[in-house]
């Protein structure tokens, strides 16, 4: 699951504050990167769109590995990342916190390995263990009646 070493990925302008990124895995297609207005067009999800979606779907790949092992069931899991944006000091926009609410069915919640990776799988999360010394996340799983089995942050 884990990659190690490094990769490069590359940007081109195309025009305005539209990039095409390039992925160094040559099967995945290129993707439009834009600002909202009024700098950009918003032809394509923005940095900070992109680290909340990295962070959310790391969390959510960490827990069905912790549980699932290599064979996660389909559909098991629905996450939802909110993104909070605030002004630093000198008034410059920065990511000011995210959180993140993980739902999974009845199943995995039911699962053998379920409550003891409840104490793992953030930890293995290498984008979330990542950015936490400079940015607060916090993480809620519950199931889908909304009863909170696992909360930190």
């Amino acid at each position: 699951m884990s990659e190690e070493g490094r990769f490069t990925l590359h940007l081109e302008q195309l025009e305005g504050f539209e990039f095409k990124l390039k992925f160094d895995w040559e099967d995945l297609p290129d993707l439009v990167l834009d600002e909202p207005p009024p700098l950009g067009g918003r032809a394509g999800p923005n940095p900070s769109r992109l680290l909340a979606a990295a962070a959310a779907n790391c969390l959510s790949a960490s827990l069905l590995y912790c549980v699932a092992k290599n064979d996660p069931p389909a559909g098991a899991v629905r996450t939802a990342v909110t993104c909070r944006m605030v002004r630093n000091d000198k008034q410059r926009l920065r990511v000011g916190g995210m959180d993140v609410r993980i739902e999974v069915d009845g199943a995995l919640a039911e699962a053998a390995r379920f409550k003891r990776c409840m104490d793992l799988f953030e930890d293995f999360c290498v984008v979330t263990a990542s950015i936490r010394d400079g940015i607060p996340v916090s993480v809620e799983v519950c199931d889908p009646a909304g009863n909170v089995l696992h909360r930190t942050g």
